[in-house]
């Protein structure tokens, strides 16, 4: 009888233990940083969020009317003509069902191609630009902005 109470006890304690181990999770619209080296962070450009449209948790709305002003206040990153980099989202806690991602050089929009390991590859035209990614998700919309010099 005692070792039954004692087995009925511990079964007790470990379910009751389950309940105190809970996680958070986070449904907050993604960083995106692009990503030329997964060792090396420190050649990646962290993108700035432009305009979010995001349902999870709770609304997270944001919205910048001149998104291309807000890119060009962004610290400038250094990239080499034809570089490869991939786009890496700090979590994915959602599906996504589009991807785009354009450079702007004053006026002109450049889209770029992206493989289905969301890798793509910069301009081969060397100078200033601007580069904008939207994010479209079965959470909503999310656009992205930073400045990069090709070199």
């Amino acid at each position: 009888m005692k070792t039954f109470l004692s087995l009925i006890g511990g079964v007790f304690f470990a379910f009751f233990l389950t309940g105190c181990f809970g996680e958070e999770y986070d449904f907050t619209p993604p960083s995106v940083t692009l990503a030329t080296n997964p060792i090396d962070s420190e050649s990646d450009i962290k993108l700035k969020a432009a305009n979010i449209d995001w349902q999870s948790d709770k609304e997270y709305k944001k919205e910048t009317k001149d998104i291309l002003a807000l890119a060009s206040k962004q610290k400038q990153i250094s990239v080499n003509a034809g570089q490869q980099d991939s786009i890496v989202f700090d979590s994915q806690d959602f599906k996504v069902e589009e991807i785009s991602i354009w450079v702007w050089q004053q006026d002109e929009k450049i889209k770029l191609e992206l493989d289905k390991k969301r890798n793509f590859n910069f301009p081969k035209e060397k100078g200033e630009y601007l580069i904008e990614l939207d994010l479209l998700s079965d959470k909503g919309t999310a656009e992205y902005v930073g400045n990069i010099v090709i070199k």
